[in-house]
């Protein structure tokens, strides 16, 4: 990954408007055929990890940098970041846990797992954890795994467990040592990137690292997803 897509990023953060990016649209176009170009190698690579990606594209991948500002009270037309999310069955619109890369000025990351389900699996997922805890913590404790991903994001979580989830579970103990993983709207993880590692030639290297951290986690939550 070159320095001018996050350069680029940044300045359009600036100018987050069509006559700007009107004026830039070359500019752009050469930042997203970098991504696709990088999307395609990532594809290629996973193919060790997860043969079904093979049939993904990078369009199938690479999130759109326009907003759709239809029902939201923020007009501005474009995304201040680009990500590419590679996962079975469908890439960015698959509801299975796959690799994520978010591009942004200062706040790069790699990330995985499921991003707010819909409800009813969620409700499944938060089942199969209380059901499998043992599974997932020896997971987090795993050497490959814990010196990148401890735990589970914690961006969107419940103030308390769900009374459906205590309701399907009466002898549930509220003081339940993984407790707040039952609080959880989403089952993500993730690990921080430096600009200076996105823009090193060992990108890719880093981040096949991180997936294989990472592949454990999304097999167990993959296995509710298939089941669902």
């Amino acid at each position: 990954m070159q320095e001018k897509v996050l350069f680029f990023i940044e300045k359009l953060a600036e100018n987050n408007n069509r006559e700007w990016f009107s004026a830039h649209k070359q500019e752009f176009l050469e930042v997203k055929n970098e991504v696709y170009g990088f999307a395609q190698e990532w594809i290629t690579q996973l193919t060790e990890l997860e043969p079904e990606v093979a049939e993904l594209t990078p369009k199938d991948c690479v999130y759109r940098i326009y907003r759709d500002i239809r029902f939201s009270p923020n007009k501005l037309p474009y995304k201040h970041w680009m990500g590419i999310y590679v996962a079975k069955n469908g890439g960015r619109r698959s509801p299975y846990g796959g690799y994520y890369l978010h591009l942004q000025p200062h706040e790069c990351m790699f990330a995985g797992g499921v991003w707010c389900p819909e409800p009813e699996l969620l409700k499944a997922l938060r089942q199969d954890i209380y059901d499998n805890a043992d599974e997932l913590e020896a997971i987090f404790e795993c050497k490959d795994v814990k010196p990148y991903l401890q735990d589970f994001d914690t961006d969107f979580m419940l103030k308390t467990v769900p009374a459906s989830f205590r309701q399907m579970n009466p002898d549930f103990d509220p003081q339940w040592k993984h407790a707040d993983w039952l609080k959880r709207k989403a089952y993500t993880f993730s690990h921080p990137l430096t600009d200076q590692e996105v823009c090193s030639p060992h990108l890719m290297e880093r981040l096949m690292v991180l997936c294989r951290a990472g592949k454990p986690l999304n097999d167990f939550l993959n296995y509710t997803v298939e089941n669902q």
